[in-house]
């Protein structure tokens, strides 16, 4: 058996500690999401091909996260699965989760809000909304 120093006993015991710690965490139990509002907004734009209308639609959606009652946001695209179930037309989408219908109601209303709608509407030529709370 080889001597080790402290420093390479202490190196050694750390990095097997985080190794468990990731083992462990890879096999942790998935938990249902509870006690939530869920906001799922889907855009297509006009100019589906327009880089720019793009970016200014993302630009906006990302100065629209700011709302203090959004919990959480995610702002994508359409992945790139082919099946006959999935709607991949859609240009962003934009996933929101609020902690009750009345946080979600304010931030209809909220100035941050509004002001997105007044500066990005003119980008879309469609946009689908789905709300959804526990069962």
């Amino acid at each position: 058996m080889t001597r080790s120093t402290r420093r390479q006993f202490i190196g050694n015991t750390s990095k097997a500690a985080m190794a468990g710690t990731l083992i462990l965490a890879g096999n942790s139990q998935q938990t249902e999401m509870k006690d939530i509002f869920v906001h799922h907004v889907y855009f297509w734009l006009k100019n589906a091909g327009s880089k720019e209308d793009l970016d200014k639609l993302v630009a906006g959606l990302k100065k629209l996260s700011a709302v203090k009652t959004i919990k959480q946001f995610h702002i994508g695209k359409p992945a790139d699965t082919k099946r006959d179930v999935i709607d991949t037309s859609y240009s962003v989408s934009w996933l929101v989760f609020f902690t009750n219908g009345v946080d979600q109601a304010s931030y209809q209303t909220d100035p941050i809000h509004l002001k997105f709608v007044e500066d990005c509407s003119s980008l879309w030529q469609k946009v689908v909304v789905y709300d959804s709370v526990n069962m």
